[in-house]
């Protein structure tokens, strides 16, 4: 079983979940998860069996229809209606990496023994998982209020042997798939197309991979600024422990030691400075970064909270007889942190962006724009505008998509949290901000060399080394794009070990 994931009440975290992908491990249900599941269910089909009265979305008309009874001969095509009607995804495809993930987290919800399925259902949804097969899941259409309903449609609609999926880089009808695989569609009963549909996997999912890219590309900046720091011929002395000892957020003094860390050995930062300050994006880089990552470990709370989860509706408590319609599906947690992350990421290529203009103004005796014979060579010039311009499409993204709200379902979802929106927004804008810190580090990388015969760190250097094999020093005007995307591609392929963004995010005592 080693290369297994057992499902079962211990929690998931972010370290688990990236070893679970990283490892190709497969899912398997605990006896205890499948003696759950097995016992909602009999309770379930007991209480349909010898209740009259109506209860919501198991034997009733969903949203506004909540009122309206079905009987009991239609409540298999009650659920496979509502999967079918609420696939109404649209924009692009979700990355097959982040529909896995909501595969995951949707099995994690229903093995709790609070939904009301079928194990059938959950084992099929572990088929999917282990043998990657990805149904197609779009980006628009859902307010992150009755949980993700049309993603969670879309990625239900194959049980049912509807919609389309991809196997193997190949896209399948699903119902062909499931003849490849000799799989029967489920047959859903009571309750069990609300199950699937009501949650909040797809923000959580894009939340846990957002976590990673976030933390990733928060260290990568602090590299890449410690370079622009050295190459700007910049000051340690705002990064002396004592500084940070009298404001000890811990974001800001893991950014300082790990400054410190940074440049230790470099020839540059400890010669003598002909300044007395820095400018702020280079002297405030431990407040701004650490503030980043402050919030990241914020972040990280909610999406743990909301992982470990039942998200669905009605909660089935079987143990103490109760049925109970509640608001778990509503996203306004996740909503909040999402839009508090986007903030936080677009700060980091905010800053970063400044010093990249820093860098390229003909200060500090580094030549205009970083080229010999500027004027003849235009060198750094326009990079410096491309970042700008994500830098303010990033100020767009991060508006908060949370304070808004829009009425649906006739008036009975009249609060929605719009936490699909950011999720997706977030994704789009962290992505912004490895571009950002890409074109700081071919700035920097560019500037350093101005200053040889000195160097920088032996660390720094090293990484240097590795940067030049893919984007060269730049002697005259050429082509640009193609070393922007090299430099994107380096960072991407850049490989640091999980537990280091994860299980020692500060380095100091974690509250």
């Amino acid at each position: 079983m080693d290369n297994y994931h057992i499902i079962s009440s211990n929690a998931l975290d972010i370290v688990t979940i990236y070893n679970i992908f990283n490892d190709k491990k497969k899912l398997k249900l605990s006896d205890a998860s499948v003696e759950s599941i097995k016992a909602c269910k009999a309770y379930l089909d007991n209480k349909l069996a010898n209740n009259k009265k109506p209860i919501y979305g198991i034997n009733t008309g969903f949203g506004s229809l909540c009122n309206t009874k079905i009987s009991n001969k239609d409540l298999t095509k009650l659920q496979e209606n509502l999967v079918m009607s609420h696939a109404c995804g649209t924009g692009s495809r979700v990355p097959k990496s982040v529909v896995k993930v909501m595969l995951l987290l949707k099995i994690q919800s229903l093995s709790y023994g609070h939904s009301g399925v079928q194990l059938d259902t959950v084992n099929r949804l572990i088929d999917f998982f282990n043998n990657d097969i990805f149904p197609f899941v779009y980006t628009q259409g859902s307010l992150g209020a009755s949980g993700d309903l049309a993603p969670l449609a879309h990625l239900a609609l194959p049980l049912l042997g509807k919609g389309y999926v991809v196997h193997e880089e190949e896209d399948y009808e699903a119902s062909e798939l499931l003849k490849k695989f000799g799989w029967q569609p489920i047959k859903l009963e009571a309750k069990e197309g609300l199950a699937l549909l009501n949650g909040t996997q797809f923000m959580s999912a894009y939340g846990v991979y957002l976590l990673l890219m976030s933390h990733k590309t928060s260290y990568m900046a602090d590299i890449v600024a410690s370079i622009s720091l050295d190459a700007f011929d910049g000051r340690i002395d705002p990064f002396h422990d004592l500084v940070h000892e009298v404001r000890p957020h811990p974001g800001q003094r893991k950014v300082a030691k790990r400054f410190n860390e940074l440049l230790k050995g470099s020839e540059l930062i400890e010669r003598e400075k002909a300044h007395v300050q820095d400018p702020y994006s280079f002297r405030c880089i431990p407040q701004v970064h650490g503030a980043t990552k402050d919030t990241l470990d914020f972040v990280e709370k909610v999406i743990l909270t909301e992982i470990n989860s039942v998200t669905d509706n009605p909660n089935i408590f079987h143990e103490d007889d109760l049925i109970i319609s509640g608001g778990n599906f509503h996203g306004q947690p996740l909503a909040l942190a999402l839009d508090y992350l986007k903030i936080a990421m677009a700060e980091i290529g905010n800053i970063s962006e400044r010093r990249t203009f820093q860098l390229v103004s003909g200060l500090r005796g580094l030549p205009a724009f970083l080229v010999g014979d500027p004027g003849l060579n235009s060198g750094f010039m326009i990079p410096q505008y491309t970042a700008a311009s994500i830098v303010s499409a990033n100020k767009q993204l991060a508006t908060p998509a949370s304070i808004d709200s829009i009425v649906s379902s006739n008036g009975q979802e009249d609060h929605v949290s719009m936490g699909a929106n950011a999720a997706t927004q977030a994704y789009t804008l962290i992505r912004n901000v490895e571009r950002v810190i890409a074109i700081e580090l071919m700035n920097a990388s560019q500037a350093l060399e101005f200053r040889r015969p000195l160097k920088t760190s032996p660390l720094l250097e090293s990484f240097l080394e590795h940067y030049r094999k893919v984007v060269p020093f730049i002697k005259e005007d050429q082509v640009l794009h193609n070393d922007i995307e090299a430099s994107i591609q380096f960072l991407n392929d850049v490989d640091i070990e999980v537990e280091e963004l994860f299980l020692n995010n500060y380095g100091v005592e974690k509250h």
